[in-house]
């Protein structure tokens, strides 16, 4: 698959109110609309990959661990199950409820949406089984670990070595990276509001709210000033660039990119 922009509402249909997004090994990301009481899977696990989620209208309960430990959350909240964890989840009303869902590594997740696997690394298990939900992550919207840039704020909302999500205010002054490609990591981005202007291979779209763009390995990229307010989710798969952010925080500038998968176009 090469790079994509996708207004709102596109993407590959599953079914109504369901899309895949972007559907590679690193990642495979859906959009889904539930409507009040509507159930995900029975409680399952996963071994092989780590299973999140973005609140983006409505709200979401999860019940996660062995003894199905409920956590509800509104628009902007995130969670993720590691691997081994028991979990389900559903909207429990009054409004219908419409999120993000995020598999890392994909693990063909979007072959076995379409019918083309019989099986996916998705294992029903009864109450009581799993490991213990020490390391889930259950933030409220604007949680996490919140870097200052300027007059910019990003928000590390998990770095699990396969998948680094952040949620980004973008002010006049954020320091936004020169032309650039990752040679290993896919990065994504789903805009939640205002408009992001993105270049990719040097031609310009404009996302809008609801908007999402996956950038694949060794595609030039680059942003241009916001025309306002502007804030979107970033995902980088696997992860490790939450740490490249930590260091612009710290030394309030661009640093040295080597060693971060950041190769600037000449």
């Amino acid at each position: 698959m090469r790079s994509q922009v996708l207004a709102p509402g596109e993407g590959e249909t599953i079914r109504p109110g369901f899309e895949i997004k972007v559907g590679r090994p690193e990642l495979v990301l859906t959009e889904a609309i539930y409507a009040p009481g509507d159930m995900g899977p029975d409680p399952h696990v996963h071994h092989g990959h780590v299973d999140s989620f973005f609140v983006i209208e409505g709200q979401l309960e999860w019940r996660v661990g062995p003894d199905l430990e409920p956590h509800t959350g509104a628009a902007g909240s995130f969670v993720s199950v590691p691997r081994d964890v028991l979990h389900t989840f559903r909207n429990p009303g009054p409004s219908e409820a419409r999120f993000l869902n995020l598999h890392a590594p994909g693990l063909g997740f979007e072959r076995y949406l379409r019918g083309e696997f019989p099986e996916f690394d998705q294992h029903y298990l009864p109450e009581g089984s799993g490991v213990a939900p020490d390391e889930v992550t259950v933030l409220a919207p604007g949680e996490g670990e919140r870097l200052e840039l300027g007059e910019s704020t990003a928000t590390i909302k998990l770095g699990a070595g396969d998948i680094g999500v952040f949620e980004a205010e973008i002010g006049g002054d954020f320091p936004r990276p020169p032309a650039h490609r990752h040679l290993k990591t896919l990065e994504s981005f789903y805009v939640t509001e205002g408009e992001f202007a993105m270049i990719l291979d040097g031609d310009q779209s404009v996302l809008p709210a609801g908007g999402f763009a996956a950038v694949t390995p060794g595609t030039v990229h680059a942003s241009a000033p916001p025309a306002g307010p502007l804030r979107f989710l970033n995902v980088f798969t696997p992860g490790g660039l939450e740490g490249y952010l930590r260091e612009v925080a710290r030394l309030g500038e661009r640093p040295d990119p080597s060693g971060w998968d950041i190769e600037l176009a000449n």
